[in-house]
């Protein structure tokens, strides 16, 4: 089975050599450029948890009543990361998820949240995904990273969904950026200090345990199929390409905002 990840990792690593490298992060040279990026990677965090729950609810129960679905081992797995992205502690030990831990951090840097405050508004009001997003204003970039997103949850197989969470997503933020923040921060100590530790917080549990959990579920899902191992492939080269389409979005806006 390692053989198989192995693979994998060795297919996509091209597209996540372009992600790590790619210019958007260097371009952050102020706590305004900051603020920008947080607009739009913030509906990257909240989408990450509409695929975190998909895998629950297909392979844990969630109905009443209860039954056992599912191999043992892989919702031990899939439980095991939701508690900590939806149960997460903040710098004061408050229980929070990452997105609203992200929420906080984009008030304290005074990065504009009511566009992804107003999706929520009118998820919680009863309208569908699809109604949600036509009625709010967000990023063209963030717009079309989010329909992916769902697109995937609606039409992909669970071990496709699967690798696109383990291989796709929030573990490519590189060590270059961080260290931009952190200087960044160093300046406006008041303005930053929950989004580096959002950011040092994800390398801890997403970048480590939970990346073992996951890969570890993903090889559960592919078992010794080929072709599910293929399709895995496919969906995570799809899913990194998205996401490089929604750095060169946040990365010419960014562009564009500089002073002449």
């Amino acid at each position: 089975m390692n053989e198989q990840l192995n693979f994998l990792s060795d297919r996509i690593e091209p597209l996540r050599q372009q992600l790590t490298n790619h210019p958007l992060y260097a371009s952050v040279r102020s706590i305004d450029d900051l603020r920008l990026f947080m607009q739009s990677h913030v509906w990257a965090v909240w989408d990450f948890m509409s695929l975190l729950k998909a895998l629950q609810r297909n392979l844990t129960c969630v109905d009443v009543p209860w039954r056992p679905i599912g191999n043992p081992e892989t919702r031990y797995l899939i439980n095991e990361i939701v508690v900590g992205e939806e149960s997460d502690v903040d710098p004061d030990g408050n229980r929070l998820s990452h997105f609203e831990l992200y929420l906080k951090a984009m008030n304290e840097a005074g990065a504009a949240t009511h566009q992804i405050d107003a999706l929520i508004s009118e998820l919680t009001h009863g309208q569908t995904i699809n109604e949600a997003l036509s009625n709010v204003s967000l990023p063209d970039g963030s717009r079309q990273f989010v329909n992916f997103t769902f697109d995937l949850i609606k039409k992909g197989q669970l071990h496709e969904i699967a690798a696109v969470f383990t291989f796709g997503r929030e573990d490519l933020i590189p060590d270059l950026f961080i260290a931009l923040v952190r200087q960044l921060r160093d300046q406006s100590p008041e303005r930053l200090g929950l989004f580096t530790y959002y950011l040092e917080r994800h390398i801890e549990v997403d970048g480590d345990h939970h990346s073992h959990l996951a890969k570890a579920m993903t090889a559960e899902l592919c078992g010794s199929d080929t072709q599910r191992w293929n399709e895995a492939t496919l969906a995570v080269e799809a899913a990194l390409v998205a996401r490089i389409a929604l750095w060169d979005s946040v990365y010419e806006q960014i562009s564009l905002a500089e002073p002449a």
